[in-house]
């Protein structure tokens, strides 16, 4: 039962950090119209720059805060410089092109830091585990990343939904014409939204790099589970991407500890324990499949 619970919160955490990458996703794509595979690119970004600025100043409290507003104003310096011509352009010209971003983001980071993996360490004040109830004691570091998740939902509920900025962001996505027409700099809240979008993704890399290995390519693998959670939860809906995150995040990881148990039960404890993470990572797309057979705009698309 304590592996469960122990797995449970593994899964509030990546849910969480998901989010965090879907969010940034679903505005661009719900506001833009804009399919941008570059986008987890930015999440190597934050996770790298993070990486070199704490080991640079030995502050993570410092590191952090540098690595998001640089991760920022890389992606509103390619929405101004590349992104902003695709607009226009058919869904399959936005696919190539920011595919092609990609391996060039990859073959920067190769000439910046090389192509083997660096190490992104968890701040020493926080490496030792809490006490969480139940006999169940859970990595503080973990805890913070859950923590600070949360935070950001909230946080971005209220900008979306109690701000001026916020209200111009759904105006733009519900009729552009409209809300230029009523004075609002559609082209500049187009550069906002990325780069807020691109602060976000740094704060995954950043949260996330500890855990996994911060290394080039590291944005792809990540970027299929957002797109995932974009489509379960519903395009352009940041509730959407909420709930989406969090069903994903806990079928993927409550999938890897219950499964292998369960098939162990019929196979050789080395079969299961094969069988069972393969298992897993399927249930992730099972779970997409039946949502969309039932909600094929996903459980909470956005108004339109």
């Amino acid at each position: 039962m304590s592996a469960l619970y122990e797995s449970s919160l593994n899964g509030l955490q990546f849910g969480l950090m998901l989010f965090l990458l879907a969010a940034g996703l679903t505005l661009v794509f719900g506001i833009m119209d804009m399919i941008n595979l570059a986008h987890g690119s930015l999440y190597m970004f934050g996770a790298y720059l993070t990486a070199t600025l704490l080991n640079a100043t030995g502050s993570f409290l410092i590191a952090v805060p540098v690595a998001l507003l640089s991760t920022a104003a890389i992606g509103m310096l390619l929405e101004v410089s590349v992104l902003r011509t695709l607009y226009r352009r058919d869904h399959l010209s936005q696919v190539l092109a920011t595919f092609a971003l990609i391996l060039v983001s990859n073959e920067v980071v190769r000439l910046v830091w090389g192509a083997q993996p660096i190490k992104l360490n968890i701040p020493e004040a926080l490496s030792g585990p809490i006490a969480v109830g139940g006999g169940v004691s859970y990595p503080a570091y973990r805890l913070l990343v859950i923590g600070v998740g949360i935070a950001v939902a909230a946080a971005l509920y209220l900008i979306v939904a109690r701000t001026r900025m916020g209200m111009w962001v759904r105006a733009g996505a519900s009729n552009r014409e409209m809300a230029t027409a009523m004075g609002v700099d559609i082209r500049r809240l187009f550069t906002y939204v990325f780069g807020f979008g691109a602060l976000l993704c740094g704060l995954a890399g950043a949260m996330l790099g500890p855990l996994l290995s911060v290394q080039v390519g590291m944005g792809e693998s990540i970027l299929i589970l957002a797109f995932v959670v974009v489509v379960i939860g519903g395009i352009g809906s940041i509730r959407g991407a909420l709930v989406g995150a969090l069903l994903v995040g806990l079928v993927d990881t409550v999938g890897r500890t219950a499964l292998p148990a369960l098939f162990g039960a019929f196979f050789s404890p080395t079969v299961a324990s094969g069988l069972g993470p393969t298992a897993a990572s399927m249930l992730i797309y099972v779970l997409m499949a039946a949502v969309l057979f039932f909600k094929p705009r996903g459980l909470f698309p956005a108004r339109g």
